[in-house]
């Protein structure tokens, strides 16, 4: 099985969340092909849209080694912006352009072709079990995708041992950098509350415009903390202040701001926005703080996972890869309540951009090193 052209009849499905267009049924075809039972998980509900999902397994005995992504891309965004169809899968120059090129459907085939030359090699009774957990909703609410297939899998008598997760990890160069963790992250709309009134007569106002400076300055000059032996420091990041306000000598009676916070493993959810609101009351006024948490920092430290993904990394490419946490969230955040778990697959530098593209002979390095993995992996669980 050749890895590219299967990362090409992939980035060929345009999955634009929550859109599946096929891309499930050319990863199933091919997994069929090599012995796997597959089951199509299509879930709804909970105030969001269907989604296509797939888990396929070959083998019945522990210890069961998932991989876990997702066929779900971000949309192109300005067509106009891309030297290339975005979905046409074009190899130009030694590389693969197309959406989903860094991030996933590459990761995706590499594993599905590392599969085939391991079970081509060592057959059926290899030792354990090999399974895929894939969503087509990792790039969208994350509602009806990853979650729910976990719970599928717990009514199902279904347990994963380990589990490696092919998003995008590397920065630079393919081998430099396992994640294993995440930082959490937490998006909140504060709004804070004035009296509207003429420019002139500043006095004669309570301008929510300045108090809702100062208290972007509380959490953003004074750090929220100085980062763990894993995890840099939270960060604040202002993406938007809005008043409403198109004319130049009126006061307003509110003023709004959205910001990100990504967060460590010193805080949860809850214990962030208790800190937060202690520095704005700080700032005497009026103001409403929503928040949504997408994610809590979880941290998988460093074991036997993380040490087999490293040494076949180390191995085939001769590198040794950074552990980090560094990045946005991943379905990872869910499945770490299950089971051990690492992160690892392209460069990740054009991935969600226009001309998203991954270098032909690292998709190949790629696979060598998902079979590495497994090699290692299953040779260990049998040493016990």
């Amino acid at each position: 099985m050749d890895p590219l052209e299967l990362s090409q009849a992939l980035i060929r499905c345009p999955s634009v969340t929550p859109t599946d267009a096929g891309a499930l049924d050319v990863l199933a075809g091919a997994l069929e092909g090599l012995g796997f039972t597959c089951h199509r998980l299509p879930f709804t509900g909970d105030g969001s849209h269907e989604v296509q999902n797939l888990y396929a397994r070959i083998g019945d005995d522990a210890p069961n080694f998932c991989f876990a992504g997702h066929t779900d891309v971000v949309p192109v965004g300005d067509a106009g912006n891309w030297s290339v169809d975005p979905f046409e899968a074009l190899v130009k120059d030694g590389r693969l352009y197309g959406r989903g090129a860094s991030d996933m459907k590459t990761a995706i085939a590499a594993f599905t072709a590392a599969t085939a030359r391991f079970l081509s090699e060592h057959g059926p009774d290899f030792g354990g079990s090999i399974s895929l957990l894939i969503t087509g909703d990792e790039e969208g609410a994350a509602i009806n995708g990853t979650v729910k297939v976990l719970d599928w899998l717990q009514d199902q008598h279904q347990v994963i041992d380990a589990c490696l997760v092919g998003e995008p990890t590397n920065t630079d160069t393919l081998g430099d950098t396992i994640k294993i963790g995440r930082r959490g992250s937490m998006n909140s709309v504060l709004t804070v509350q004035g009296t509207s009134g003429h420019a002139a007569y500043p006095q004669l106002a309570d301008n929510p415009i300045h108090r809702l400076m100062a208290m972007l300055t509380a959490i953003i000059d004074t750090p929220l903390d100085e980062g763990t032996a894993h995890f840099p420091a939270s960060q604040p990041v202002v993406t938007s202040i809005d008043v409403g306000n198109p004319v130049t000598n009126v006061i307003p009676a509110t003023a709004t701001a959205n910001f990100n916070v990504r967060f460590n493993d010193l805080h949860s959810g809850d214990s962030l926005v208790a800190l937060l609101r202690q520095r704005f009351d700080a700032i005497i006024g009026e103001y409403d703080l929503a928040v949504r948490v997408s994610g809590e920092p979880f941290l998988t430290a460093p074991g036997p996972l993380a040490a087999t993904v490293a040494a076949a990394v180390e191995t085939v490419t001769g590198r040794q890869a950074e552990f980090s946490t560094s990045g946005g969230t991943s379905d990872a955040r869910f499945i770490k309540d299950h089971c051990p778990i690492a992160e690892f697959g392209m460069i990740n530098d054009t991935a969600h951009k226009a001309d998203e593209n991954a270098a032909v002979d690292d998709i190949g390095t790629l696979s060598e090193i998902y079979q590495a993995v497994l090699e290692r992996f299953f040779t260990d669980s049998a040493k016990g």
